[in-house]
Order: C-alpha cells, then structure tokens, then sequence
C-alpha cells in the first residue's frame, strides 16, 4: 500500500513511538534528517517501518539512529538495504553540541518520537528524556483519567450519569 503524495510543506506521518511518552519524561525534541538509501525510502512510504525500540547515539561528531526497524521493500533487488542497521542522523552543529552534552549527562538518553515526511525529505523528531518510575506513570495516568473524567462531564452540560 502506496501513501498519496502530499502537498507541498505538508508532514506525513510514517510511524510514531507511543511507548516513548508513557515510559520516559520528555525534556527538549529536535527534528532531524535521515540519511537512506533509495529501498528504505520506498519502504518508508509502504509504511514499513518501526522505531519503538530505537534510540539515538552521539560520537565522532555526528549523530546515529540505532535499533530502527525499516524492513525490506519488497520490490527490491540484490542491492536492498538490512533492516536494522545504523543510519546518520542530520543535525546543526550546535543542535549536536547539545546533544552530545546532554547524552554525557547520568540517567538521559536520546530516542525517536516520530517518523515522518516533510516536503519530501524523511525526518525524524528526536527527544532528550530520562526514564519514569513506577509511581510517575501512576500519577500520569490519573491525572489523564481526572482529565478524561471533566471532559465527559463538560460534554454533557454538566450532568454526571455514571
């Protein structure tokens, strides 16, 4: 299945990492470039791909998507591309520094939010977080039921019927 071809500057999505929000604490997104092949782009646009168990590397001055899943296009030859090796991430110079201070510090890690296409060119948004405990994930899901909770009460003129 072929996604149909956006218009100019609008972003298609590709794949998000769900999981991402609920099991870390999200401090500062980056949008980056992808560095790919012409089969991972085709595989990209079949929607063929996962990045629930990538995260993002800093070293010799540049950065690297590790764990990403694109798998094979299926119309691909002998020259088809490995579905999870390691692709170059294309960042500003001082959006790097960032990151690789920001990798260095104990309990931080970089991971993908979200794959998509914008204008064309296959990006990904990147996240600096730290790992939630236990208790925090109960504190965000309460907090998301009291919401969910307010917003039926509203829709129903004020009106509680449970």
């Amino acid at each position: 299945m072929t996604r149909p071809k956006p218009e100019s500057g609008e972003i298609v999505p590709i794949a998000t990492n769900r999981r991402a929000r609920h099991e870390y604490e999200v401090f500062e997104t980056f949008e980056a470039g992808l560095v790919l092949v012409g089969t991972e782009v085709k595989a990209l646009r079949a929607g063929q791909c996962s990045i629930a168990e990538g995260y993002v590397t800093v070293h010799d001055g540049a950065a690297w998507l590790r764990n990403a899943e694109i798998n094979e296009y299926s119309y691909g030859n002998r020259l088809n591309h490995q579905p999870k090796q390691v692709r170059k991430l294309l960042l500003h110079a001082r959006e790097l520094k960032k990151l690789e201070g920001k990798a260095r510090d104990k309990g931080l890690t970089i991971v993908p939010l979200r794959l998509y296409f914008k204008k064309g060119w296959a990006k990904v948004e990147i996240a600096i977080v730290k790992g939630k405990k236990l208790w925090d994930k109960r504190a965000t899901k309460a907090d998301q039921d009291a919401k969910r909770m307010i917003a039926r009460v509203q829709r129903r003129g004020g009106r509680d019927d449970e």
